[in-house]
């Protein structure tokens, strides 16, 4: 049985990832592991606040591995901190790290470089899965998503905030890949397949950060009862 990380970002891809690889048998998933912006308490990349990544687990079923990152975060400083969760992981006797990366070579191989001599393997469930066949069939399988994060230099702002399913994606533009992978946006899941229950969340500001457009969420008081 291989024990597995799986790197999570609140968003959609790690949450398809997850869903996939709990129905190998050879696998055993034993915790989520998400970087937080410490400034800002929140996911680092989509804006996530803690209060609905910690919901997110919670849903799974899942321990959650929170590894803060100062802000601003340098290259050493991010490495420092996953040079730790690796010797970490080792100790618990975790063998892998699972990541939700689609098809972008160079980041794969920063991974494969990181984990290299680490004792950890990484690995990725959803490699090379053509992504308009990837983003259907999570939306045909239940997942609920919405932009939480959009790159206005690629994508139009009003894209922020809108739920990820069919009608966005015959929306997109030919140039932008239908998962977002290129970073055209980032998503946060409130519900599929991978969780024991949905999370309600109340839609808050809309602000642009240096042209990333972040939509807010909160949990609804009703998740918080």
């Amino acid at each position: 049985m291989k024990r597995v990380l799986v790197s999570w970002s609140s968003g959609k891809d790690c949450a398809w990832a997850l869903y996939l690889l709990r129905q190998q048998p050879d696998i055993e998933i034993v915790g989520l592991l998400t970087t937080i912006n410490s400034k800002f308490d929140r996911v680092a990349m989509h804006g996530t606040r803690r209060t609905i990544l910690e919901a997110q687990a919670a849903a799974t079923g899942l321990p959650l591995w929170k590894v803060p990152l100062p802000w601003p975060c340098s290259s050493d400083d991010y490495e420092q901190q996953m040079t730790e969760v690796c010797t970490r992981a080792v100790h618990e006797r975790i063998d892998a790290i699972a990541f939700g990366d689609l098809f972008l070579r160079d980041v794969r191989a920063y991974r494969e470089k990181q984990l290299q001599n680490t004792g950890i393997e990484p690995i990725f469930p959803l490699w090379e899965i053509p992504t308009p066949e990837l983003a259907r069939s999570m939306i045909a399988g239940g997942l609920h998503a919405k932009l939480v994060c959009v790159d206005s230099k690629q994508l139009d702002p009003s894209f922020a905030g809108r739920k990820f399913e069919s009608g966005l994606l015959e929306e997109l533009p030919p140039n932008i890949d239908p998962c977002g992978e290129r970073g055209e946006f980032h998503s946060c899941v409130y519900d599929g397949p991978m969780f024991t229950h949905p999370i309600a969340l109340e839609p808050g500001e809309i602000v642009d950060r240096d042209g990333f457009i972040y939509a807010d969420f909160k949990l609804a008081e009703t998740s918080m009862a």
